[in-house]
């Protein structure tokens, strides 16, 4: 993986245009596809959003059998297996679609994500032959059994219990799992457990085995047309080779498999965050008060704006994610008989990016929902319109695929594994960074050409605050920063909007490039507003470490430092968002282009 972009090398180094990989860049058969899964959400699962409600088995299980018609439950599965053997691109098309189909797209999502991704990385030829093709049709539906009462966020503290039988052909199980996503209606789980109490495995379970048996349906904030229930496993004789990878590594594959996971979960919020701005628009524009739309009010305009651009750097940040993901898996033989293997170290290279894109889609849909009901008032408010809905169903993201705060730890404290390694030369930046400081001035910096030319260098300002920022605590608390949670999630925070802006910037960039400064008139202005809003939110947190790490002169001396880094010069924020809104409201949907 050599010529290839290092997971997390966003933080010390720049990207050019031409390196990023953006929806524009979507082949034919990429926006077939994509037009292919918003036709079926539209048509086949969004009318059917009050039964689905209801928890409706049947539908739910005859909706899948038809997405596994059309393929669009095996893209991530290998033809061989009943698959479409489709790049994550494509994956991540289908995948944001689908979340537009409120709780029918976690029943979709867990299935082809967490429900089968384990199988395609981790098992056997046997398992492979004798469970995807299920999978991959909708015939069976897959579950993923991870979570315990006393093993959330500390998963490897399971208590199900694995005991070899006498004759050597079964481990028998026992258990309880909770919040088990599919669990009234999988038919295949993914189970975890400990074999003698100590060694954390994976293993393959059937629904009709006996001793496993579902729990009540749980009564849900949100996401009620999905199963959630307890997993049940009782002396549950599983066959020796249905053993998923090797005993005692069933970490590799929970933690892997929620990489992936985690990037198809924020690629899941493209879907709800468009159509959020497409129904918000059209009510905006037909709402009437002082006889005139609401949609010509200032405030109402914001909105719309602000909920575009978040869609559109959410957008830039899981293309260009899935492009990474798949340069690093094309990079592998398919005939090489560790393939497998090497495809999990692939996606685990990115899991700082997956980890950021969790976060990053699970708060943008927050948001974006939260000012459809804003704008819709008291409508916004009733279940007789689809807001309520999204607002309650969206709720769910932060905790999924491991919690907000669980991943905003992950951010630095992969980074700053991956520097310790050698992967990831942090250390060398923070003692360049020390020097630098001295002699920079902002005033006699360079600002790039072009439209965005000052964005582009606050993006770099921003890298070296980071490093700045990241090295004083680093140096302040050594092997002990990992307890200093509330640094880290700041440091985070700092990350994940380099990320976005980035993201968001390159984008804009390659629009300019390759169709001329008129026709990346939006994706200017969604950049130039969007790190208006947010460059300040980073020289704060920085700020707030810095107040925290150090004190006196030295504290006057790091602050002074940062300043240097995040001076910004302000835009005409509100004339930007304007030009954004005035589109939205004339195309009365979401594209910015």
């Amino acid at each position: 993986m050599a010529d290839l972009i290092k997971g997390g090398s966003f933080v010390l180094e720049p990207r050019r245009p031409q390196e990023v990989f953006t929806p524009e860049d979507f082949s034919d058969e990429h926006k077939m596809i994509l037009q292919t899964t918003w036709d079926y959400i539209n048509n086949e699962v969004r009318p059917k959003f009050d039964d689905l409600e209801k928890k409706d088995q049947a539908l739910a299980r005859s909706l899948m059998a038809s997405a596994g018609e059309l393929g669009l439950l095996g893209t991530a599965v290998p033809e061989a297996y009943g698959g479409l053997g489709l790049d994550e691109v494509s994956t991540s098309c289908v995948t944001e679609a689908f979340g537009a189909g409120g709780s029918f797209a976690v029943t979709q999502g867990a299935h082809t994500g967490i429900g089968t991704l384990p199988i395609v990385f981790f098992g056997t030829e046997e398992q492979k032959q004798k469970y995807l093709p299920k999978l991959a049709s909708g015939e069976w539906i897959g579950a993923f059994c991870l979570t315990e009462a006393g093993a959330g966020s500390d998963a490897l503290n399971a208590k199900t219990k694995a005991v070899l039988s006498g004759d050597g052909k079964h481990y028998i199980l026992n258990g309880e799992k909770m919040f088990i996503t599919n669990g009234g209606w999988a038919d295949c789980f993914i189970v975890f457990a400990k074999i003698d109490g100590e060694q954390f495995t994976g293993f393959i379970v059937e629904r009709t085995w006996e001793g496993v048996s579902s729990g009540a349906e749980e009564h849900k904030m949100g996401i009620n047309g999905s199963s959630t229930t307890t997993v049940l496993l009782e002396d549950v004789k599983v066959p020796v080779e249905n053993v998923l990878g090797e005993v005692g590594k069933g970490h590799r594959i929970a933690f892997n498999v929620l990489d992936i996971g985690r990037h198809k979960l924020a690629a899941a919020c493209i879907g709800p965050g468009k159509l959020a701005v497409q129904e918000a628009v059209k009510y905006a524009n037909q709402r009437l008060q002082f006889k005139v739309p609401i949609s010509s009010f200032g405030m109402i305009k914001e909105k719309l704006a602000d909920m575009a651009i978040k869609t559109y750097m959410l957008e830039s940040t899981i293309y260009r994610t899935a492009a990474l993901l798949d340069k690093a898996l094309e990079a592998i033989d398919k005939d090489d008989p560790e393939h497998d293997p090497k495809a999990v170290k692939a996606i685990e290279e990115y899991s700082i990016e997956c980890c950021i894109n969790k976060v990053y889609g699970s708060e943008v849909i927050d948001f974006v929902v939260d000012e459809w009901v804003q704008i819709l008032g008291g409508y916004g408010y009733s279940a007789e319109y689809p807001a309520e809905l999204a607002y309650r169903d969206a709720r769910i993201n932060r905790i999924f695929e491991g919690t907000n705060e669980v991943n905003r730890l992950l951010v630095p404290g992969t980074i700053m594994k991956r520097a310790m390694q050698g992967r990831l030369p942090l250390l060398q930046a923070a003692q360049a960074i020390g020097s630098e400081v001295m002699t920079f001035s902002p005033l006699m910096a360079e600002i790039p050409e072009g439209p965005l030319g000052f964005q582009q260098h606050m993006i770099e300002m921003t890298r070296k605050a980071i490093v700045l920022v990241a090295g004083v605590a680093a140096q302040k608390y050594m092997d002990k920063l990992i307890h200093e949670q509330e640094v880290l999630a700041r440091l985070a925070d700092m990350v994940i909007e380099l990320w976005a802006m980035e993201s968001g910037l390159l984008r804009a960039q390659k629009k300019i490039e390759t169709a001329g400064e008129a026709a990346a008139e939006m994706y200017i202005a969604a950049v130039q507003a969007y790190m208006d809003d947010t460059l300040p939110k980073v020289e704060f947190w920085g700020k707030q470490i810095l107040a925290h790490v150090e004190e006196g002169d030295m504290l006057r001396t790091q602050l002074m430092a940062l300043r240097k880094f995040t001076k910004n010069q302000p835009i005409d924020v509100i004339a930007a968002k304007r030009k954004i809104a005035e589109k939205i409201v004339e195309k009365e949907e979401y594209p910015l282009y």
